[in-house]
């Protein structure tokens, strides 16, 4: 699955991108029909210690799901949105499945 990373108003390190294309990857285990999918990484400017943003669109035929986590890091918010992913994907392959 091509994975569109975008960092806002910083550069991401190559092993944080390719963290994120590994972990967004695996949901093609889980619904095959995935078209393309948008990460975008935010830092806020606050003094707390949750200032990083993860969000990720993932586009699926007739729809899209889009996961939005703010945590200590882009790894912890990367894997906390795979999650989500993975079961919006499962609930909807559950649903198309008796179409099928």
């Amino acid at each position: 699955m091509k994975v569109n990373t975008q960092s806002v108003n910083f550069n991401a390190d190559k092993k944080l991108i390719n963290f994120i294309q590994k972990r967004m990857d695996k949901l093609d285990l889980f619904y095959d029909k995935v078209i393309k999918s948008d990460v975008f990484l935010k830092v806020e400017n606050t003094s707390e210690k949750e200032n990083k943003i993860f969000e990720a669109r993932v586009s699926v035929p007739g729809d899209s799901f889009v996961v939005k986590k703010q945590c200590k890091s882009f790894e912890e918010g990367t894997d906390m949105a795979v999650a989500s992913l993975e079961r919006q994907l499962k609930k909807r392959k559950e649903k198309l499945r008796p179409h099928l």
